[in-house]
């Protein structure tokens, strides 16, 4: 590149690219590498112009690839890169511009190889050109791993010890792009990858011992969500004569470079991505989600799974047992904080999934907190609007809430949350509602809206599942809630009435024609029942456990209990109907007695009264509803693909042709 590199376009003809891709063998003292990292062009201003970049660094691989084994460049490359990493610190604390984005630069052109190379080629070939040893013209040296290895315990090195300040703050991103990329092999493969060169690195080895440091820095780095420099910010200033060749090298950090990583995207998905405000906690949740679903070596377990799943509080001085492997401890308040503040993105909403699924002291800790609205306002925000989120992201937003609804005491604390005006929540004003009585307004519509689009049999459960664990303790339900409840059962009553009178229709008409193939009507209604039986005992549940303090409900079942007559003697209902029928027969009987026009204020006072006269032993006794998440037997191959779309999309800085990508069979929305 150079400093003579003024434009994108021109990189295919420039010298130094041509020098390092060409047949001749660059010592790694030689003074070319000084030139070569001495480079700044206009930055990328599209998804066109990323593609552009993307094209005119595969020339230049494929001439490398071509040449490299025998000259072995790109192991000089990356040995002029490891050295300089060694005096980073040093040059951060003594604020050596030059040395610092030079070094950057050495970085940014083995990510952009690097790249290419795992597109282009298997991993037996990429693990040779990493491993060229001067001996004789075509050989390889014995030390197969050594500069491969080397180079990432390096990069793992930079991202952790590196301090975070005005003028190392790209290259920091860049070490974590370059580690993705490292791990960017799974894209180019229609299967899950369960062996690869980055599972024996990574999991084993000299890398090792970085594990727990590393998913920390990442996490905090989430955390901290730091914003780039602002242009100029940490360079030379500009002198008045337009400064000459110091402030041109200097100025291409600001100006020039820097914007290729505060782009980004993939396809028509680039305008998104300028409003990203922290390129770096972009990139380390990115890579962090990678690193955590990783497979399983076959002789050990993940180890940056293994972290994730074992962190402590800050706060808490109990010693960690000897048998729990990469442990560390890092501030659980704000690490809450962050993750309450950035659930707009699939990846926050996966990695919040995972804290709360895989790490018993995060779960303990956010039950205990006494805002979880703040985590779970943003939830409910995701499903509310389901029609802009892909199915994944609506997924994810369900099962938190699923693993929520498992504690009893958050399903008893989200009641007596009062919020006001949810300005988001457009069917009606809600001036004025508890948490609980929204949770349960916007899981409805969900099952509504899957009803009515998806028909996903697999959503429906969960959201019921969810249901179904507040149900004993809801509590002073809004009467909109209430509402929308005994609606959304009308809705599967005349599903259910149209599903059978279908049918009824198809069997007489196969009596006329056996040609006919029948449609599966059994399995349709048997479906349908199912959600009915649920929705039942959702209700049931309410009435047993917590009847009076929930009149609401009891008025909008007196208001709809002619939905219920048709249920009271069907085989799959009739025993489940018994305390619904009991108390509408005896609310009932209390409002005839009271005479006829009556006001909304007085029926609902009669129900309070009336809670009060009920007999509680003659409702019978059912098993409590319990229903608790449990992951599939095989995670990976929904995760695996789920994170690697999440790369492909939101990455910054990183283009992948789709034409290459083959992981998305099964396909991320």
């Amino acid at each position: 590149m150079g400093s003579n590199s003024s434009r994108i376009s021109d990189l295919p003809k420039n010298e130094y690219l041509k020098k390092l891709s060409g047949t001749q063998s660059v010592s790694e003292n030689d003074p070319f590498w000084n030139q070569l990292l001495s480079f700044s062009f206009p930055a990328p201003t599209s998804s066109s112009e990323l593609k552009l970049l993307e094209e005119a660094t595969v020339s230049v691989c494929r001439s490398l690839v071509e040449n490299n084994p025998r000259t072995g460049n790109l192991g000089a490359l990356i040995k002029v890169f490891i050295s300089r990493t060694k005096e980073l610190k040093l040059s951060a604390e003594c604020q050596n511009h030059i040395f610092i984005w030079q070094t950057h630069n050495a970085l940014f052109i083995i990510c952009c190889l690097l790249k290419v190379f795992i597109c282009e080629m298997s991993e037996e070939e990429l693990q040779l050109h990493f491993t060229y040893e001067e001996k004789s013209p075509g050989t390889y040296g014995c030390d197969s791993e050594d500069l491969l290895e080397e180079l990432l315990c390096c990069l793992m090195q930079l991202i952790t010890d590196v301090p975070l300040l005005d003028i190392t703050y790209e290259i920091s991103v860049e070490a974590v792009s370059t580690m993705v990329v490292f791990l960017s092999c799974q894209l180019f493969h229609k299967e899950v990858l369960r062996q690869s060169i980055s599972h024996k690195y990574l999991m084993r080895g000299r890398c090792l011992p970085y594990t727990s440091k590393l998913v920390k820095t990442l996490l905090y780095n989430f955390i901290r969500q730091e914003k780039p420099p602002p242009p100029g910010a940490h360079v030379f200033p500009q002198q008045s004569d337009g400064g000459g060749l110091l402030y041109g090298l200097a100025s291409g950090v600001a100006t020039g470079l820097w914007t290729v990583f505060t782009l980004g995207g993939v396809g028509s998905k680039a305008a998104a991505t300028p409003e990203l405000s922290s390129p770096l906690a972009n990139q380390s949740l990115l890579l962090l989600l990678v690193l955590a679903n990783l497979t399983d070596a076959a002789d050990a377990p993940n180890p940056y799974k293994q972290a994730i799943m074992s962190f402590k509080n800050t706060q808490d001085s109990s010693p960690f047992p000897s048998s729990i492997p990469h442990a560390f401890q890092i501030n659980f308040n704000s690490l809450y904080t962050a993750l309450c503040e950035q659930q707009t993105s699939d990846q926050a909403t996966l990695l919040l999934y995972t804290l709360l699924h895989q790490n018993g002291n995060i779960r303990t800790y956010m039950l205990a907190r006494t805002d979880m609205e703040n985590l779970v306002l943003p939830i409910l925000e995701i499903l509310y609007h389901v029609e802009e989120r892909n199915s994944h992201h609506v997924y994810m937003a369900l099962i938190i809430l699923l693993i929520l609804t498992e504690d009893d005491g958050f399903n008893r604390s989200i009641h007596e949350v009062i919020l006001k005006n949810i300005t988001w929540y457009s069917e009606r004003v809600l001036t004025e509602i508890s948490l609980g009585s929204l949770l349960i307004l916007v899981v409805i519509r969900t099952i509504q809206y899957n009803m009515t689009r998806t028909r996903d049999k697999y959503l429906h459960t969960n959201c019921l599942a969810a249901l179904a664990n507040m149900s004993a303790q809801f509590r002073s339900l809004h009467q909109y809630a209430a509402q929308r409840i005994i609606s959304l059962f009308s809705l599967l009553s005349k599903k259910h009435n149209k599903v059978l009178e279908q049918a009824t229709q198809s069997l007489r008409g196969s009596l006329s024609s056996s040609d006919v193939p029948l449609p599966d009507y059994a399995q349709d209604l048997n479906v349908i029942e199912e959600v009915i039986r649920m929705m039942l005992e959702i209700i049931n549940s309410c009435l047993t456990n917590s009847l009076h303090h929930n009149p609401n409900l009891v008025y909008a079942l007196l208001y709809k209990r002619d939905l219920f007559e048709q249920f009271r003697t069907h085989p799959s209902f009739q025993d489940i109907m018994q305390n619904i029928d009991l108390v509408i027969t005896f609310f009932s009987s209390r409002l005839l007695q009271a005479g006829a026009e009556l006001s909304v204020e007085r029926v609902l006072e009669i129900i309070k009264q009336g809670v009060v006269a009920l007999p509680k032993d003659r409702l019978k006794k059912f098993p409590d509803l319990k229903f608790k998440y449990v992951e599939e037997e095989q995670p990976e191959e929904f995760f695996i693909p789920y994170v690697w779309s999440l790369v492909y999309n939101s990455a910054v800085g990183l283009y992948w042709n789709p034409q290459d990508v083959q992981l998305f069979t099964m396909g991320a929305d």
